[in-house]
């Protein structure tokens, strides 16, 4: 009776050991998920974290909130700092009367440390009633600016407006426009 007990310890013990070796110390098998992702719109291959479908909200200040969502995006650190890169952006900053001010793009840099954004190709901005189009918009949360520039169309209150240049002072609403040129002139044509 003895011996028929040792005998079930050790398969015991043996039958333990061998669970705890497969449970903790088996190699990992490598995982391949495959993803529906279209191949060109991925330009090269990246050790990065891809992720369809992204939105961020952020609480400015009491009164104000940004979201910014993207179809896909590609999340990298540098200098410990995220910053993803977007692709088929959309962007809303609500102010206090709720009152959105809408960005579109094909494409984005989103800063996660300041929330400073530069949207660029076919940029389009859309406020109450006026629509901007552009290349290139720097919206800079640090300095309360957004600069706008590169083929710069603007249509709203009865005329259309082309520049180089459109600076927004966030705070006081501040609008500067002008061209790179000195010597070149901001064009304003009445719509009928």
């Amino acid at each position: 009776m003895k011996r028929i007990i040792q005998l079930s310890l050790i398969c015991l013990l043996i039958i333990t050991i061998f669970i705890f070796n497969k449970t903790y110390f088996s190699k990992n098998e490598k995982i391949i998920l495959e993803t529906d992702i279209p191949k060109d719109q991925l330009n090269k291959e990246t050790d990065n974290n891809l992720i369809k479908n992204l939105k961020y909200e952020v609480r400015l200040d009491k009164n104000n909130q940004y979201i910014i969502t993207s179809n896909l995006s590609e999340i990298s650190y540098v200098n410990d700092v995220e910053l993803v890169k977007m692709q088929n952006v959309k962007a809303i900053i609500l102010d206090q009367n709720n009152v959105p001010l809408t960005i579109k793009s094909d494409y984005a840099l989103y800063n996660n440390s300041n929330y400073n954004t530069d949207f660029s190709d076919n940029v389009q901005i859309q406020y109450l009633n006026n629509k901007i189009f552009s290349d290139k918009i720097n919206l800079n949360f640090q300095n309360n600016m957004v600069k706008i520039f590169q083929n710069v169309s603007y249509i709203g209150l009865g005329s259309t407006l082309k520049a180089d240049n459109i600076k927004i002072d966030l705070i006081t609403k501040k609008v500067e426009i002008y061209m790179d040129d000195k010597n070149d002139n901001v064009e304003l044509t009445k719509n009928r």
